[in-house]
Order: C-alpha cells, then sequence, then structure tokens
C-alpha cells in the first residue's frame, strides 16, 4: 500500500502539493503515475515518472503540473499549480515496472499492482 497526503480544497488559480510514499514498493526501478479519476469518468494518468527521471505529462496540465523527486529515496510528488474545477478528482499514485512508462502510460491503470488510497481534490 502507498501513502498519499496532501489533497485539499482550493479555489480556481491556486496550488496543491501531493506527495506519495512508495515504501512499500519493493523494487529499485519504478514506472509511478498519478492517476486521476473524475466523477463518472475512468481513471487516468496525467503525470508519470520512471526511476531513471523520465517524466512525462498529458496535455491539459503541461505547464501547470510538476512530478519529481522528493529528497527522501521512495517518496514523489505532484506540485499542481493553476488549478482549474476540471482538475477536480480522487488523486492515486501508482507504482510498477518502468516499462510501464512507456506508450500508453495514462490508461495503463490495470496493470499497476501497487496503489496508494487516494487523496481528493477539490477546485472550485
Amino acid at each position: 500500500q502507498l501513502v498519499e497526503s496532501g489533497g485539499g480544497s482550493v479555489q480556481a488559480g491556486g496550488s496543491l502539493r501531493l506527495s506519495c510514499d512508495i515504501s512499500a514498493y519493493p523494487r529499485s526501478t519504478y514506472c509511478v503515475v498519478w492517476f486521476r479519476r473524475e466523477p463518472g469518468k475512468e481513471r487516468e494518468g496525467v503525470a508519470s515518472i520512471s526511476s531513471d527521471g523520465n517524466t512525462k505529462y498529458i496535455d491539459s496540465v503541461k505547464g501547470r503540473f510538476t512530478i519529481g523527486k522528493a529528497d527522501a529515496e521512495k517518496r514523489l510528488f505532484l506540485q499542481m499549480n493553476a488549478l482549474r474545477p476540471e482538475d477536480t478528482g480522487m488523486y492515486y499514485c501508482a507504482a510498477d515496472l518502468p516499462v510501464l512508462c512507456d506508450g500508453k502510460w495514462n490508461r495503463a491503470s490495470p496493470a499497476f499492482g501497487y496503489w496508494g488510497q487516494g487523496t481528493q481534490v477539490t477546485v472550485s
């Protein structure tokens, strides 16, 4: 079980920083994706990072969201700036093999074996 923190409610234009502790993930190499589930929609990845530091974003969050590694070895973050109402949703971090960061990573949620409990982000 991964551990997420940092969700909350914010006005449009504001910022939030989500954290994900992946200590429960047993390998040293990984692909980590932040997935978002909006009401009535399927879960979609918004940002990914591999253990070699390669990052990817969906178009709607490019320039606003940043995924990265925190100081701790197995802690990652998602910095979200210029938030919009359409960013509202439950955010989950997921981790698994580095290959999952290739191809259609943002639609690969069924392939991930390690998940956090989710944290709600509400933008009004």
